[in-house]
Order: structure tokens, then sequence, then C-alpha cells
């Protein structure tokens, strides 16, 4: 057999490829066919709008935001970070932290605000900037790992968005929370609109730190809910003095004088003092009741809490929640009391630091049962909120049976409705095995909210109750001896309501403003003392027009917790629910 010869091989040719020239870099996408070279000065613009609201670049809209809309001017913005950083978060933040050192080191550095955001204050040109530098440097950077794994035949092509550091930038949005915000959360703006529930007729007391006669909200009409000749002389002041050595209020019972002259006198001067609010917080439950704002545009001021990072480095944040931002409003009307007709009765017994005893408290619901009410078939006060409390001690006495809690059930037996705050002890420092950790807490409800015919009140959120539910600070249930309480929630979250005394000066102070006399000023607070009056003022909005319920506490009390609107919580946080005026008076 023949042997094959084998072929010699044929020299391989290696042909020599040109090497395409580099493109120069580009800033963003390139530009799409056909696009001029005079169309690619708008390139940064759309590109920057992929990763920036195209609403930032409205001047009217940065406006409406309280962004300052001159370019050469910052306003504040919120980052959001990219998390899909090949570094996680913390390459996001550093990468962010290096464009600030490269590109922006004149403008202030970046704070940061939470684990994903951090606020800016920049110009327009400033944030355009560096999201068009931040894009560079990711597709610089894409194709940098891209052809280093191909040389040593790695994974692969890797994506610019594998390390941009920002993801979105935002405006800083005005947060922006007033009375009318909770008005319709409990339905009072359709019960008024519908039904005229205005609470007129309806007398309620306010056992509190005082309330400020000269506040604008509660004298501009129908003889003002404060100096109507109804309520005028039943005002009272029950602070007792801390020198005394019998514990008396240091004013005497007009019922008691001799002459009509000395009782005259008497009145007076309890009006004077009761209607005096030096801490502030009287009013504002007032505000949240009744009344409502002067009419005349451009003499309302809402003072907005902004909450603020100083931090001298990272690692040493702190939140600021004491400062304000003056807002002048031009739509003062929307800011009114639930049942802005009710009348108004002040019972001080908070001296001007908020202090005070709980037997002054006592002291004024004997004095609503005993001197002004007497007789049950003519009601002068229909109802008593009570913003004001202390915390339950099972040591002192059986739960719901202190003198308080006692008294609170006799006036509501005589036919008053009593409403009173659950407290904002719902949220502490527990000790576990491995380390103390923070959580909501049980049995926190305050007296005098464990009194069983109260109508105690719980805080939800002021516009969006069924996303966030009870608030953390909120008292929870059950009670020491076991029943379900609170009741209710109602709104209690940086609710706005007329502003007094010495909170509304530092509020005025923290925001940069003169006090001015002719303003009517309206600010923030937060706590279950502001859900309590929402439950009053809807209380006495029902009465005004289902009258046959006067009277009658328990039947209202009945009624207000069996059309309540669950929030889906745990019984002994929410109570029956979110209250819910509308459908209380369509039930009867």
């Amino acid at each position: 057999m023949a042997k094959k010869t084998r072929r010699p091989a044929r020299p391989r040719s290696r042909a020599v490829r040109p090497r395409r020239p580099k493109a120069p870099p580009v800033l963003g996408p390139p530009p799409p066919p056909g696009q001029n070279k005079a169309e690619s000065t708008t390139l940064t613009d759309r590109f920057s709008k992929m990763f920036a609201p195209p609403e930032l670049y409205d001047p009217e809209k940065r406006k409406d935001w309280r962004l300052v809309s001159e370019r050469d001017q910052r306003g504040p913005y919120v980052i959001e970070l990219n998390l899909q950083h090949m570094g996680g978060l913390e390459g996001a933040s550093a990468a962010l932290r290096a464009l600030h050192a490269d590109v922006l080191a004149d403008s202030p550095p970046p704070m940061p605000l939470a684990k994903t955001y951090f606020t800016w204050r920049l110009s327009v040109d400033e944030w355009r900037r560096l999201l068009v530098e931040d894009d560079r440097r990711a597709t610089a950077a894409a194709a940098a790992a891209t052809r280093r794994d191909a040389k040593s035949k790695g994974a692969g092509r890797y994506d610019a968005m594998m390390f941009r550091a920002v993801y979105k930038l935002w405006p800083d949005f005005p947060v922006k929370s007033h009375i009318y915000r909770s008005m319709p959360t409990i339905k009072a703006d359709a019960a008024l609109k519908s039904y005229e529930a205005a609470g007129r007729g309806i007398v309620w007391a306010v056992v509190d730190s005082g309330i400020d006669g000269s506040h604008p909200h509660f004298g501009h009409a129908d003889g003002g809910t404060l100096g109507d000749p109804e309520v005028r002389d039943l005002h009272r002041y029950f602070v007792s003095d801390p020198e005394a050595n019998d514990g008396e209020a240091p004013l005497g019972d007009p019922f008691a004088e001799k002459t009509p002259e000395a009782r005259v006198r008497l009145v007076r001067r309890h009006r004077e003092l009761a209607l005096r609010d030096d801490f502030g917080h009287g009013t504002h439950v007032a505000g949240i009741i009744a009344g409502s704002a002067p009419p005349r545009p451009g003499t309302v001021c809402s003072l907005e809490r902004v909450l603020r990072i100083d931090q001298a480095d990272t690692d040493q944040a702190e939140v600021d929640r004491s400062r304000y931002e003056a807002v002048a409003r031009t739509d003062g009307a929307r800011f009114r009391g639930v049942a802005p007709l009710c009348k108004l009765i002040s019972l001080r017994v908070l001296d001007q630091s908020g202090d005070g005893r709980s037997s002054d408290v006592i002291r004024a619901l004997a004095y609503v049962r005993e001197r002004l009410n007497d007789n049950p078939k003519m009601l002068r006060v229909h109802g008593v909120n009570l913003s004001v409390g202390y915390e339950f001690d099972a040591e002192m006495f059986a739960c719901g049976q202190s003198p308080l809690c006692a008294e609170v059930n006799r006036l509501v037996q005589s036919g008053v409705s009593v409403v009173a705050a659950a407290g904002n002890t719902g949220y502490g420092t527990v000790g576990a095995m491995v380390r103390a950790t923070k959580v909501g807490l049980s049995n926190t409800i305050n007296d005098p909210g464990n009194a069983d015919e109260a109508i105690t009140v719980g805080a939800t959120h002021r516009d969006a109750p069924h996303t966030f539910g009870v608030s953390y600070f909120s008292s929870k249930g059950p009670t020491g001896d076991g029943r379900i309480k609170p009741d209710l929630v109602a709104p209690g979250e940086r609710i706005s309501s007329c502003g007094a005394g010495s909170r509304l000066a530092m509020a005025v102070a923290s925001s940069g403003q003169r006090r001015s006399k002719k303003t009517a000023y309206y600010m923030e607070d937060s706590g279950t003392s502001m859900a309590a009056p929402h439950v009053s003022g809807a209380i006495a909005a029902f009465l005004s027009i289902r009258r046959e319920f006067i009277g009658k506490p328990q039947e209202v009390k009945r009624v207000f917790t069996t059309t309540a609107t669950p929030l889906g919580r745990e019984r002994y946080f929410e109570g029956h629910g979110l209250v819910d005026l509308i459908r209380a008076i369509q039930s009867v």
C-alpha cells in the first residue's frame, strides 16, 4: 500500500488591521443621527433630565418648591444614591464626595440625610455639572473595567450604571402641614359643607395652660369664640400658688364674694389670667377645636417646622427639630377649627412653664359640674377637652380609679362629654439580652385617659393615617386592668394651629423673623394633645346638628366608636379606629 505524502502547511498570513482612532470623550449619551454642531449645545440639558425631574428646569416650579429660581443662587436638593453601584452605598457615597472635591469644591459639601440620601445646596448650573460629570466618570470607569477583564479573559462588559454615584436628583420638597390638612382626614370639611356642622350653640371647656384671647383666630366673628356674652364671664384661673402653704389657688371663688362689685372685680381678674397663655399649649389646642383665621389677606403667617442636620463631620450628625420657617399665607380662611362656631371656655390649670397639679384639674372639672351645669336639663357646657395628664402609677391607684379619673367619670355621668389625650409615653427603651432597644410600649395610657367614661384619643398621621398607622409616641393600651384603650385615634402629627406664649416666641426667633402684632401666627406641634381636640371639635360639630344627643355622653361615645374607621392596626394601638365625623352624623 502506497504511503501518502503529507502536504506542507501553508504559512498563515497575518493581516495588519488599522487601529480605529479613539473617539473624543462625550458628556452623556451621543447625539442622535443628523444632529448638527449647534444642536449639540443642548446635549447636557437633555442628558441631565434623565437623572433629574424635568420640572426642575422650570423656574416657576422651582419657585413653587421654594428653590432659588435664579441660576447663580443655590437651593436645597436631595441626592438619591445609586444602589447598583459596584461598591454599594459606601462606594456611591465616596464617589459623590469625590465629585464635590473635584468638580464643586466651591459649593457647600453634601450632608448625609439617611442611608440612601444626601442633602446638598446647589445652583442650577452646579447640579447640571454634577450629573454630567458623574456620567462621564462612570462611562470611563465601565470602559476601563471592560478592557481590563478582556485582557485577563474575565467576565466581559461592565455597565456605566455600576459606577454612577447619583441615581436621581430631587428637589427638597417643602413640607406643608396645616390644620386644614387634617380636616379632610376626619371628614370635618365635608360635614361643614354638607350639614353645616359648625358647632353653633355648643360650648366646650378647654382645661389647659390658658387661651390667648388676643389671638385673632378667636375673636373676629359672632362676638368671638371666647368673648361671646354666653361665655365671657365663665373663664377661670385655677393655677395653684406653689409658695402657698394651703395649696389653694391664688384667686378665690367669685360666687363667694359678698358684694356685686367685688364679684365683678374677681371675675375680671379670672378672665384676664385665663385668657393669657404664657406657655402656648392651650391656645394651640383651642385653635383645633374652634375659631378660624381672620379673613383679611396677608395677615396670616404659618411657622412650619424644618428638619436640619447640623454636624461637624459625618460620624457626629445631629438632627435639629427645633427650627421653624415662616411662610406668609394669603389663604388664611383655610385655618379653622373642626367646629369653628363652637364657643370656648378657658379653664387654666398650667403655669407659664406648662406645669400644674392634678388638684387644679379636679378643681376645674368640679367647677363645670357644680357651678356651671348643676342642672343636667340645661347644660351650659357640653364638653371638656383634657390634653393634660400624667403617667399612671399602679402602686398609687387602681387603674382608672385615681381622684382625677373618678372626677372625670362623675362629670360624664352628669351629662358632659370628656375627651382626654392618651399620652405621649408609648415609645421607650427596654433591655434585651444583647443590648437596649427602642420599642413601642403597651400599658402606657396616662391619667385621666384611664377613666372608663372618658373618650381617650391616640394620635395618627395628619393626612395619611392608613399608610403610617398609629404614631410611635402615642400611648398604647391596654389599661393596667385590661380594658381597651385608647377609644379612638385622630391626627396628631405636625398639626398647625394658633401660636402663643413662649412656644411662639421660640418658633419666631428660630425662623429669623420679627414678630408683628398685626399678624395671626400659626405653628406646628405634635402629640396626643393635638389629637384629642380633633375629637372634641368633631363631637361639638355633631351635637350642633344632632341636638337630641346633648346630655347623653355615653350615647355620643357609642356613636363615634362604632362609626370609626379601622386602620388595620392592633386594637390596643388604635382602639376602634380613626374618628369619622360624616359617618357619625349619617349613622343617626
